[in-house]
């Protein structure tokens, strides 16, 4: 794909696909393909897998290997897919990427790993160029959290300077580094929000193609809604579904045990989508907290 088709295909609501397990901890490899499935047929032109979402700490590296590959199989074509290393020496990251490229993906999200901080924008542009060599390369900004925007920025620009083949950046940082990052890196590559609404409003006017959405996975009709908002800059409309839907939402979800991410994988069970379960020591909703989070969503006219 080139730059362009990249781009657009990273244009509005992303889903981020969440590996599903069964209640003993094994994944789902059918919910996986349901999920999959679900969100290419509500229009997304994406199939994103990611670090944390995807619950890589959780896996071994042979499981990555098979959601990967289930991944790229089962989207046969119908959307780009984006695969995910996880803090990958480099060498492992060009390993990985190889294997990706061979199975049918489209970009890999490399994040590599920082502990200390022990990385430089020297060594981490050497990083991506070299992974790029093999797969286009999305860089995930929150592998600068620990050194700041500055770093992070210069990282990116001496990244873009030099790295054709780096064509996306996810951003995890927010507030004024996103502003930041967006006019220096949007000319140049797709640059996306990660996480909800308002880190993409926060985002728009400085340049920022779509934004990660939680709504695509179970009502992508209120993703639908914000989107058309933005592409008309009505504003205020687009205001007013953060404010109903998004921000009570996960306001309601980050208070129950386990947090925010027990509380996703409980709506994607209420919908139809995939399992609430996930991988121990990691917690689950209990039947009690289920039937809380279904009330709460009829209560919000998200679930009829």
């Amino acid at each position: 794909m080139n730059r362009d088709e990249i781009r657009a295909c990273l244009t509005g609501p992303i889903p981020s696909i969440r590996t599903p397990f069964h209640e003993d901890g094994s994944v789902d490899t059918d919910s996986l393909r349901h999920q999959i499935d679900f969100v290419i047929a509500a229009g997304s032109k994406t199939i994103l897998l990611t670090a944390g979402d995807s619950h890589y700490m959780c896996l071994s590296d042979e499981e990555i290997a098979e959601v990967t590959r289930v991944t790229c199989q089962h989207t046969a074509g119908r959307a780009m897919v984006v695969a995910a290393d996880r803090w990958c020496s480099t060498s492992r990251a060009i390993e990985f990427a190889r294997f990706a490229r061979n199975i049918g993906a489209d970009v890999v999200m490399t994040q590599p790993p920082n502990w200390g901080p022990s990385c430089t924008p020297r060594t981490l542009t050497d990083h991506y160029r070299a992974v790029s060599e093999h797969l286009p390369v999305m860089i995930v900004t929150n592998v600068f959290a620990s050194q700041g925007a500055e770093f992070g920025l210069e990282t990116v620009r001496h990244t873009l300077d030099q790295c054709p083949d780096v064509v996306a950046i996810k951003d995890d940082l927010c507030g004024d580094f996103a502003r930041r990052l967006c006019l220096l890196a949007h000319e140049r590559c797709a640059v996306f929000a990660g996480g909800q609404k308002v880190n993409h409003m926060n985002m728009w006017p400085y340049g920022c193609d779509g934004y990660l959405s939680t709504f695509m996975s179970f009502r992508p009709d209120i993703a639908r809604q914000y989107w058309s908002a933005i592409e008309a800059r009505d504003l205020e409309a687009a205001r007013a579904i953060i404010r109903d839907y998004d921000m009570p939402f996960f306001d309601f979800i980050s208070k129950f045990t386990g947090g925010w991410n027990a509380g996703l994988h409980g709506a994607l069970e209420v919908f139809g989508i995939a399992k609430r379960w996930r991988r121990k020591p990691y917690y689950s909703l209990d039947d009690a907290e289920m039937e809380k989070l279904r009330e709460f969503l009829r209560g919000k006219k998200i679930l009829s």
